[in-house]
């Protein structure tokens, strides 16, 4: 065997590890940067607390001020108004949350950390997934209170156990979006204030065009126009679907998980390409 073949074949091991270092590094940081996130969450559990209270006062107030709604003539949501709810709180609570996602990467730019981290071997994505997969971890354990706290009320869900999956599945996907997108406005404009803005313009309209608090059987015509193209709506429709029947549609349920699964990819590759800006105008 000649040096020539051997250099070769050694370059050609070095290249092909390189995709498996590159791999194993951007898990590893992803990792770590989210066990970051969830201990000064532990740490500071208030805006995890008041991120929870107030879906669960929806659900309280809204359960009992609308229970009577099920009767209007044309109503689709079922039988149960509490149960029609539960989905679209859980939905919005993930919504509210995920919108204040990037205020982590404010502070961190405040305090000068996420110059160092940007200038360290930290893999850009691992950022950016990081504080998706810990946004997504809060939404989990939020949701299954929520329920808890519904099924308590006197709420039954027919979809089992199949059906909380798919509604905690939906709403960690819509997490993991809007928290990219929180985290690119945070990132682009750096500011609480700009953030907060942007967050309420969002959120509000998002959520009443869509079906989380009505049926938009009942609404106009074009708010349920509207909805078919509404993220938090997909979430919402998924999520009720699997959740309050026996019997759900698994094709139109799929399909809105799909759909859901396409955005959060989108808005996940925006938002790490969002660094790059974030450093050309540093």
């Amino acid at each position: 065997m000649t040096a020539t073949t051997t250099t070769t074949r050694a370059a050609t091991r070095g290249t092909a590890s390189r995709p498996s270092r590159a791999g194993t590094g951007f898990l590893r940081h992803t990792a770590v940067l989210t066990l970051r996130q969830l201990r000064a969450a532990v740490r500071v559990p208030a805006f995890v607390v008041m991120n929870l209270v107030q879906p669960l006062i929806w659900l309280l107030l809204f359960g009992q001020l609308f229970k009577s709604v099920v009767e209007i003539p044309g109503f689709s949501g079922g039988a149960d108004y509490l149960e029609f709810l539960t989905p679209g709180i859980v939905v919005m609570m993930a919504l509210f949350g995920s919108a204040w996602a990037g205020t982590s990467f404010i502070e961190d730019m405040n305090r000068g950390v996420m110059d160092r981290l940007l200038t360290s071997p930290t893999h850009r994505g691992a950022l950016m997934v990081a504080s998706l997969v810990y946004q997504a971890v809060l939404t989990f354990v939020q949701t299954l209170i929520v329920l808890g706290v519904a099924w308590l009320l006197g709420a039954r869900f027919d979809g089992g156990l199949a059906g909380v999956l798919v509604l905690l599945a939906a709403a960690m996907l819509l997490t993991a979006a809007f928290s990219a997108l929180s985290n690119a406005a945070a990132l682009l404009a750096r500011d609480q204030n700009i953030l907060i803005g942007l967050s309420q313009l969002i959120t509000i309209p998002l959520m009443f065009l869509s079906s989380a608090l009505m049926d938009t059987s009942l609404s106009a015509g074009w708010v349920a126009d509207v909805a078919r193209f509404n993220p938090f709506e997909w979430a919402v429709v998924a999520g009720r679907e699997a959740l309050l029947s026996a019997d759900p549609d698994w094709a139109s349920v799929w399909s809105y998980l799909g759909y859901l699964v396409a955005f959060t990819m989108v808005l996940a590759w925006l938002a790490t390409r969002a660094f790059r800006v974030y450093q050309r105008s540093a």
